[in-house]
């Protein structure tokens, strides 16, 4: 059976609720894991520091990465993924408030799968994250590992 869980990567706590509560409201029922920053991510997907006990081949079926992170930001935990092959082809989605054109084309020029900024407004964020679950836990189909 493949692994159905999500990856967010999100150092805001007010932000991982709203994500959480409106991905429980869209029946997304699988896990939903959550790291606090750039290194935490690192070490969850690579299996190491506080992550040991993790298997490193059961990657999450995506990972939702904010960019403005401590300790290591999301664009380059997104370089350091896409160079290594055991997360080459891990789907990862840019999910920030920035609204910078260099951060969309840093984000795509590192191998992001796509960008989303977070609207302001609760219900449309909500109805972003929860498009994003359904998507990419339901609907998309990654290669075979």
């Amino acid at each position: 059976m493949k692994n159905s869980t999500l990856l967010m990567v999100e150092d805001n706590e007010q932000d991982e609720m709203l994500a959480l509560r409106a991905l429980r409201k869209a029946n997304v029922a699988n896990r939903i894991d959550v790291v606090r920053d750039g290194q935490q991510a690192l070490d969850y997907l690579f299996a190491t520091g506080e992550f040991t006990h993790r298997a490193s081949a059961d990657l999450p079926v995506a990972v939702l990465l904010d960019i403005n992170l401590p300790r290591i930001s999301g664009l380059d935990v997104l370089a350091r993924l896409r160079n290594d092959p055991r997360t080459k082809l891990l789907p990862i989605v840019i999910l920030t408030s920035s609204d910078e054109e260099r951060d969309r084309l840093r984000s795509y020029e590192n191998g992001a799968n796509s960008f989303v900024r977070k609207p302001v407004d609760f219900h449309e964020f909500a109805e972003s994250v929860s498009r994003l679950g359904v998507y990419w836990i339901a609907i998309n189909e990654p290669p075979q590992r």
